[in-house]
């Protein structure tokens, strides 16, 4: 049983966070940076679509966003997922 004044110490962060990220295996960031990608790929083209099929309906309705922000968020949306694949792939 650990003494009082060992629980009042808190535990450094940094050790604990290196001692943690040890335990990442090869097929664990294989996997989570694959389905990174995946989302990436799949909000890009299904996002893309999207937008083509509904392209003469937005337009004629007079947003505030028109087509190029628009595809400038999916495309966001995709890099940033892309990113976090590679992150994963890397960390």
């Amino acid at each position: 049983m650990p003494s009082l004044s060992s629980l009042e110490k808190p535990d450094d962060v940094h050790k604990l966070l290196r001692k943690d990220g040890a335990d990442d295996c090869l097929s664990c960031r294989v996997v989570g940076s694959g389905a990174f990608f995946g989302l990436a790929a799949y909000s890009y083209f299904s996002g893309m679509s999207q937008l083509e099929r509904n392209q003469q309906t937005l337009l004629q309705k007079k947003t505030l966003f028109g087509m190029k922000s628009r595809k400038a968020g999916v495309i966001g949306i995709s890099l940033g997922l892309a990113y976090l694949g590679l992150w994963r792939a890397i960390k």
